[in-house]
């Protein structure tokens, strides 16, 4: 896509033969662009269901408003609390998706997390799979990171952070994590950005227990901005997250019933894994393995400081592996633009999201 958009700025040529040959040659590449998008991120078929069907508020129930057709929610923080809501039921396994719009402005020291957990049942060995999107100083892009706790490992976080292709402030964007018996799929707007397979050296470190959804803002200025260095500031509140188009896909349980789960919920896992969201196919690979080199600056798998032999799940793979130091970090201060022959790079909107995808 660099090639198409800066050959489109410079084609000027005035025979009308040659321009309709350019402009036949532009939408032949637009539509090649176009055939890459749908194949990598084509929308799935989702259900969606209104907020009080499947959620209910968990805190700060003045700061959660719900939308006229109740199909809808914002979460406000503001300098009393913040807020959040819970899936009614716990789930064994499932795919959980919202549209998310994020705050705007300055957004320092803020976090607003779309996640799965059971810590409420299970204290000490509780499974977590996470969306922590994590805010900026004005003129700073929000950034955010996807992490992994099984029966209990939080001394074994497997944290990975990135940065987006768009604003995520500026339109709603979807976020889903799909959880089956064997796989782990996290996906922004259909394309699969992480991939977690079950193998048996995991053990436990796979989460396996019954887990509900949630979706919270809060405070987290003593690490979510630069490690702590820039707080939230209340002169910007309130601070609101815009959840809609809501999906909860899964069996709803008992979660102190694990047998009796496990049996009720067979054939549930079983159809959820025959969707069409739980298949990575070569396109979405693709797109993934693109999105991986060039959006993600920390990875828990290349962080030999800390994993000294990397946990059983990871795959090295050797083209990702070059960007980062022993640290997980990336070699060049925490962005891949340095690497990009585009120096300048522009600011990604929503007018060029596809572009920009389709170059991953």
């Amino acid at each position: 896509m660099d090639d198409v958009r800066s050959c489109g700025k410079k084609l000027c040529i005035s025979s009308s033969s040659s321009r309709r040959g350019i402009i036949l040659t532009s939408l032949g590449l637009l539509s090649v662009v176009f055939f890459t998008l749908t194949g990598a991120a084509a929308a799935f078929n989702l259900a969606t269901i209104p907020f009080d069907e499947g959620y209910s508020p968990l805190f700060g129930d003045g700061n959660l408003v719900r939308s006229p057709d109740g199909r809808a929610v914002r979460l406000l923080l503001n300098r009393f609390t913040g807020s959040g809501f819970i899936s009614s039921s716990h789930y064994n396994h499932g795919f959980f998706s919202a549209n998310i719009k994020l705050p705007s402005d300055y957004t320092a020291g803020i976090c607003v997390a779309f996640y799965t957990s059971n810590g409420d049942v299970f204290e000490k060995s509780h499974d977590e799979l996470d969306f922590e999107f994590l805010g900026n100083v004005e003129g700073k892009p929000w950034r955010f990171q996807t992490n992994l706790y099984g029966n209990g490992s939080t001394s074994r976080g497997r944290e990975e952070r990135y940065r987006l292709w768009f604003d995520p402030t500026k339109e709603f964007h979807r976020y889903s994590i799909l959880w089956t018996p064997n796989i782990i799929i996290f996906y922004i707007d259909e394309v699969p950005i992480r991939e977690v397979v079950r193998s048996e050296e995991m053990g436990g470190d796979f989460p396996t227990k019954p887990m509900s959804l949630y979706a919270t803002i809060w405070d987290a200025s003593s690490w979510a901005t630069n490690g702590g260095k820039y707080k939230v500031n209340y002169k910007y509140a309130p601070f609101v997250a815009e959840f809609k188009d809501l999906v909860l896909e899964g069996c709803p349980v008992n979660p102190i019933q694990e047998v009796q789960t496990t049996v009720a919920c067979a054939e549930k896992s079983a159809a959820l894994e025959r969707e069409d969201y739980a298949t990575i196919t070569p396109e979405r690979r693709s797109a993934m393995r693109k999105f991986r080199q060039r959006y993600m600056y920390y990875s828990y798998c290349y962080d030999t400081l800390r994993y000294p032999v990397p946990p059983p799940e990871c795959v090295i793979v050797p083209s990702e592996k070059r960007l980062f130091k022993e640290t997980g970090r990336l070699k060049f201060g925490g962005s891949h633009r340095r690497q990009s022959r585009r120096r300048n790079r522009p600011i990604v909107t929503a007018t060029t999201v596809s572009d920009d995808l389709s170059d991953m």
